[in-house]
């Protein structure tokens, strides 16, 4: 998207930046790896709870310094940005000493738990005048920007439905997506497994939080009045992406039960990215940390994909979501 707008030089993912790693998880691992392959990139530093797991970190992963201290880390010359690899109730601490440090920062989803929380981070980077970005990776993936580009170009006319299943990040980040970030919606109702986001002119967008182990679809579906754009499994980092735009709609009622045409587009995954034991398309890392490295190329403070308020307007939305499923507020 940035490429896409003139924002950025699609060449800059060459952009030197020296990365340092917070945290030494699983996502770290991965996130690592993938980032290798970025032409501008050097991982020079990981910093973990403890020395020895910071050192056996940098040795799997042939990264020069480890820390058992976050501070001393981020103390160092060296280091450029940082990537907070860390579980999501320490993401605030630990923004926060980056951004104080005078480092960029990437942060892994969710950023904040609280809306509150979030509008701290980004206003102490804005202090200290560095990239803070959300590090939601599904907006970066090519099927999503496309899936994007298509709404804009109203391909699929107004858009009426979303439907999604996953965890709740990546479902109301669907709607997100589909719905813009002019007005919240107008009613919420949620249960432990479901949210219903209600919108203006009888819109709405329909997430399910699914069961952990169960074969579920994992497909988001942006339903319009002119055609539909799905996003295939696995849709929080998608390779695929089906575009129906029939001649007439409802295409099965008006036109003898005939399927809209379905254009289907296939992105695979880098090849340069291999990473042992991976999550689904974690090589897909890699479409966020280019991104970065153009943004900061041009002076940019956050990338367009996912920036500062349709994050922040996500956070709103999924506190209020999870207030509502503890039973501590009413649907609204």
């Amino acid at each position: 998207m940035d490429v896409r707008l003139g924002l950025t030089d699609p060449n800059d993912d060459a952009f030197p930046l020296r990365w340092g790693i917070i945290g030494a998880g699983q996502i770290s691992r991965q996130w690592a790896l993938a980032t290798r392959a970025c032409k501008g990139a050097t991982v020079s530093a990981v910093a973990a709870r403890s020395k020895e797991r910071a050192e056996d970190f940098a040795a799997q992963h042939d990264i020069e310094s480890a820390y058992g201290s976050y501070a001393e880390m981020l103390a160092s010359p060296d280091v450029d940005i940082v990537y907070i690899g860390t579980i999501h109730t320490l993401h605030k601490e630990h923004v926060l000493l980056a951004v104080e440090a005078g480092k960029h920062v990437l942060c892994e989803k969710p950023m904040g738990g609280e809306s509150a929380d979030a509008r701290e981070m980004y206003e102490a980077a804005a202090r200290q005048g560095v990239m803070l970005q959300h590090g939601l990776w599904t907006r970066f993936f090519p099927a999503v920007e496309h899936a994007r580009w298509a709404l804009e170009q109203g391909m699929i006319g107004d858009v009426l439905m979303v439907q999604a299943d996953f965890d709740a990040i990546y479902t109301i980040q669907a709607a997100v997506l589909a719905f813009g970030i002019e007005a919240m919606p107008e009613s919420i109702v949620a249960t432990s497994r479901h949210g219903i986001l209600g919108y203006s002119d009888d819109r709405s967008a329909v997430l399910s939080f699914i069961h952990y182990p169960s074969e579920f679809a994992e497909v988001t579906e942006i339903i319009g009045s002119k055609g539909r754009i799905t996003l295939e499994q696995p849709a929080h980092c998608p390779t695929t992406i089906t575009i129906r735009v029939p001649q007439k709609v409802p295409s099965r009622y008006m036109d003898a039960n005939t399927p809209a045409p379905a254009h289907r587009f296939e992105y695979p995954t880098p090849e340069s990215v291999s990473i042992p034991m991976a999550y689904p398309n974690q090589q897909g890392f890699l479409y966020q940390t280019e991104a970065v490295h153009r943004c900061l190329a041009a002076g940019l403070p956050e990338c367009p994909q996912f920036g500062r308020e349709e994050s922040l307007y996500l956070i709103d939305v999924l506190e209020k979501i999870q207030k509502i499923r503890k039973g501590h507020a009413s649907s609204t």
